[in-house]
């Protein structure tokens, strides 16, 4: 009898598991709505069903609704408060409550704070937990817990995971705390380490923020020695167009983007213009400069910054 009936159960577990991978597959094409519709409607058969719960999560995790995903979430905690991810997500979400409505964010942080540390605490190797309590002890204030050594601790329990995310986080710890030397010898370990286009790109954007373009244009070259992105010709016109340096080289990479220009670069050509637009400006050459302005704004024509640089270019 038990075979009988596990034989007239198998075609509807068969149904249940290939629409819950029509569910991923739909989240994995981000197309997050249809996988929110298709989450709700599986649910309501399968009510207690977590994978499907934690779709649903997902899928409105993805598009901002933090409110609705924070109640999925919470489910699942409620249920298996073991499981580590679980408890990240919740933390997650929590998270983003809290950097979207700052009143709402004080009376978070305790449940953020407990979220990620279970997660780190059930799972010894969860790095996602771990850089998550990273950013969160150093980003809040002191009165509410924030601690830099907290940080460098669980940058430490990183960096015996991983050597590379270990480098990275303690790189962050010291930017953020001003600490330039010390951030930029993490960083570059990093690099050493692992040499991936995040640990190139981390050291890249850390000399930006520390207004040293040429260091930022001398890491990007370095950069696409390694990896042949064609972004990469991009930033370094970027770099050059923001910081009036080496402007001969900033327009050569920008023709160079532009000549092998491709939707996998991701960034619209109309930036590329706009960047040689402001080379051009530098350099006082109002023709040029006005035709890749107007071919920037024709490409995108409500972007701001191309506007406001156009009025700069007709004052020139």
């Amino acid at each position: 009898m038990k075979k009988i009936i596990l034989f007239l159960l198998l075609p509807a577990l068969a149904f249940s598991q290939d629409k819950l991978s029509e569910i991923t597959l739909l989240i994995n094409q981000k197309a997050y709505k249809k996988a929110e519709v298709q989450s709700i409607n599986y649910l309501k058969t399968h009510p207690n069903n977590l994978v499907a719960i934690e779709l649903l999560g997902d899928a409105l995790g993805y598009q901002k609704k933090w409110d609705s995903a924070t109640v999925q979430y919470k489910k699942l905690v409620d249920t298996k408060p073991e499981i580590a991810n679980y408890q990240y997500k919740y933390g997650g979400v929590l998270g983003m409550k809290a950097l979207q409505n700052k009143f709402k964010a004080i009376g978070l942080i305790g449940d953020i704070k407990e979220a990620f540390t279970k997660a780190a605490e059930l799972d010894k190797t969860h790095i996602d937990a771990r850089w998550a309590l990273v950013e969160l002890y150093m980003q809040l204030p002191g009165i509410f817990g924030g601690s830099k050594s907290k940080s460098l601790q669980y940058a430490q329990e990183l960096e015996n995971l991983s050597k590379v995310d270990g480098y990275l986080a303690k790189g962050y710890v010291y930017e953020y705390d001003d600490e330039p030397e010390l951030a930029e010898k993490y960083y570059k370990m990093a690099i050493q380490e692992g040499g991936s286009l995040t640990c190139f790109n981390k050291l890249t954007h850390f000399y930006e923020n520390e207004k040293q373009p040429k260091k930022a244009i001398e890491n990007l070259e370095e950069t696409h020695k390694k990896h042949h992105r064609n972004a990469l010709h991009y930033q370094i016109g970027k770099v050059a167009a923001e910081y009036k340096i080496q402007l001969d080289k900033g327009e050569q990479c920008l023709q160079t983007y532009l000549k092998n220009y491709s939707a996998q670069d991701g960034i619209p050509i109309a930036w590329a213009h706009y960047r040689l637009a402001q080379i051009h400006a530098h350099q006082k050459d109002k023709e040029k400069a006005l035709k890749h302005i107007n071919i920037a704004i024709a490409e995108l024509p409500k972007i701001k910054p191309f506007l406001a640089q156009k009025s700069k270019i007709l004052n020139l």
